[in-house]
């Protein structure tokens, strides 16, 4: 069966596994899968450690894949052990099973929201939360520049990220100019080696560009028939595609789409989708499916969420035949750099974009301050988020 044909050859001592297995264990995951990267532990403890379906060298490699690429690192990791166990197939399992619970979590907070967001009680509770979710970008921008700033060309760029887009730029095009300044002033940094092609299934691209024939098939049937839908579509294609750095490099592209270009959502709507996404499992990104859902309703949602984790799908099937490759090119491992160097300016940006956007008292301000502090002091996004909307209603 082609699932069986496209499936790359198990190393030895790795137990096969079927379908239903993959997508059981991996919806179990995600229905708990809170803490953002931090679940990659998690997945490798399933995979490698407890159910024995990959070894841990492959693990390693396809984790590092997945930080190389755009998307959500946790949502791909658990799409790679699918591919490595049972090829594409395998791959949408684990993707899908993973993805799942946050999708449906989401989708019900959207209703409510949208039913109820306007009584005084809710209204502060998203007060609070607006303020937690500034405090969360902050922290994601600092956490990022500490542990990647470290030469004042790259200072440069990052700041000239944060700039361009604090004078309207459109954040894909930040992005490439500095993957492009990347290939011109980084270095190239070590070559981490590797068996070279390794890990790559059979059929190389072939599987790959199926998903691109489908997925173009599926936007080219939306502009037939519902254009709403089809820039629903093309917009969530577009994030995800340039999402490098995982789920928080979604939030600036996502904010100037959603916001800026499109009016979709104002300001503090978006920033209450984001707040949202924070207590539901699984990536950021999901935040989409409050988009898609305040867009279109059920369908808005549905395609805003498919759209959104197509690109990175996609691209995981496409590189890992050539990724050992691709870690060896100085120009590639320079254009990731220079795309990492503008994710964190643009979080810095946006920050400050979403600081602008709530009407700010003392006892907020304080409540950010306290929950920027707490998560510096590595306490769990998801307590943060939870005990500052306790607060926030308490507050009033």
């Amino acid at each position: 069966m082609p699932a069986e044909t496209d499936a790359p050859a198990q190393p030895s001592g790795v137990r096969p596994v079927t379908l239903p297995e993959l997508f059981l264990a991996f919806l179990r995951l995600g229905a708990t899968a809170f803490g953002g990267p931090a679940i990659v532990a998690y997945i490798r403890d399933l995979a490698v450690n407890r159910r024995g379906w990959l070894d841990d060298k492959s693990f390693r490699s396809g984790v590092a894949l997945c930080q190389s690429i755009p998307g959500a690192t946790a949502m791909q990791t658990a799409a790679y052990v699918g591919l490595r166990a049972r090829g594409v197939l395998g791959g949408l399992a684990t993707y899908i099973g993973f993805g799942l619970p946050a999708f449906l979590l989401m989708l019900l907070f959207s209703v409510l929201y949208q039913r109820s967001h306007d009584l005084p009680m809710v209204l502060s509770l998203f007060r609070g939360l607006r303020a937690i979710v500034i405090a969360l970008v902050a922290n994601a921008a600092v956490t990022f520049g500490w542990s990647t700033l470290r030469k004042a060309r790259e200072v440069v760029v990052a700041g000239l990220a944060a700039a361009a887009l604090a004078f309207q730029a459109n954040p894909i095009l930040v992005i490439v100019a500095a993957g492009l300044a990347g290939v011109l002033l980084l270095p190239a940094g070590a070559d981490p080696g590797g068996d070279r092609n390794a890990h790559a299934p059979r059929r190389g691209w072939v599987p790959g560009l199926l998903l691109v024939l489908l997925a173009a098939v599926a936007v080219g049937a939306l502009f037939l028939t519902d254009r709403r839908l089809f820039e629903l579509a093309a917009t969530m294609l577009r994030i995800d595609l340039f999402a490098f750095g995982g789920g928080f490099a979604s939030l600036p592209i996502m904010q100037h789409e959603v916001v800026n270009a499109r009016q979709w959502l104002d300001a503090r709507a978006f920033i209450d989708g984001v707040a949202l996404g924070q207590v539901t499992p699984g990536p950021l990104v999901i935040t989409a499916t409050f988009v898609g859902y305040h867009v279109r309703a059920l369908p808005g949602a549905v395609v805003g969420t498919i759209s959104v984790f197509t690109p990175s799908f996609v691209l995981l099937v496409l590189t890992l035949p050539a990724f050992d490759r691709l870690q060896a090119s100085p120009l590639f491992r320079k254009a990731v750099r220079g795309a990492l160097l503008a994710f964190i300016g643009l979080l810095v940006s946006v920050a400050v974009r979403f600081g602008i956007a709530v009407a700010w008292t003392l006892p907020l301000a304080l409540l950010g301050l306290a929950a920027f502090t707490a998560l510096r002091l590595k306490v769990d996004m998801l307590w943060v988020v939870l005990v500052g909307g306790i607060l926030s209603v308490l507050l009033g």
